[in-house]
């Protein structure tokens, strides 16, 4: 019996092989995954090029050649989507390049890519509570209505997600005063000063609060 059902198994199988060494299957799906893998590697270096020219652009004196390089470094992040659109870390450079040329609509909308699926699982925790930090911090310099309310709840997920990030808790204090939420916004200046307690910034926020 047990001869008879392991020698239908064995046709079973020589049939299915058969059946996809006919149609090619096996020499496509290997196509596939091989473009698939040379893209990914393709859409990294454009990655690590716009990268670099996002730190020269932050480093440069010159604003006409801090414009150049973060468009430059705007175009790399472009590559990079075009061949791996879910990868987060493209949004997020073109998003930087952008708010860097000073295009905060186009950068918010970079960031809302990022953060949506199925590019947001390419990041971890840590990266995507930096990213989040970086919206509110957007949302936050446009200065139109109900940009408050949203800030908090990304800087809420924010230093959940990256505890470490001082920033995060300072927006969020921030955001706390602008709501007139005191006691809330004196336990994010306090959370970012056990963070970071040399923060002259924190500090002032503070003496601010207490002396409110």
């Amino acid at each position: 019996m047990w001869t008879d059902l392991l020698l239908q198994a064995g046709l079973i199988l020589l049939t299915v092989f058969m059946f996809l060494a006919m149609h090619n299957i096996p020499q496509k799906l290997l196509n596939k995954w091989r473009y698939r893998n040379r893209a990914d590697l393709q859409a990294k270096r454009h990655f690590v090029i716009g990268a670099q020219f996002l730190a020269q652009a932050r480093s440069s004196k010159s604003r006409s050649s801090s414009a150049s390089l973060a468009k430059q470094a705007e175009a790399e992040a472009d590559k990079a989507i075009s061949l791996n659109s879910k990868d987060a870390a493209a949004h997020i450079l073109k998003a930087m390049a952008l708010d860097l040329q000073g295009f905060k609509t186009s950068a918010l909308d970079s960031l809302d890519l990022a953060l949506s699926r199925p590019a947001v699982k390419s990041l971890s925790e840590t990266e995507k509570g930096d990213a989040l930090f970086k919206r509110a911090e957007l949302k936050m310099s446009m200065s139109r209505r109900g940009r408050v309310d949203s800030a908090v709840e990304d800087l809420s997920e924010a230093v959940k997600m990256s505890p470490e990030n001082a920033k995060a808790f300072c927006l969020l204090g921030e955001c706390y005063e602008v709501k007139k939420m005191r006691e809330e916004a004196k336990m994010a200046f306090q959370a970012a000063l056990k963070v970071d307690s040399n923060s002259a910034a924190v500090r002032a926020a503070l003496d601010r609060i207490g002396s409110s």
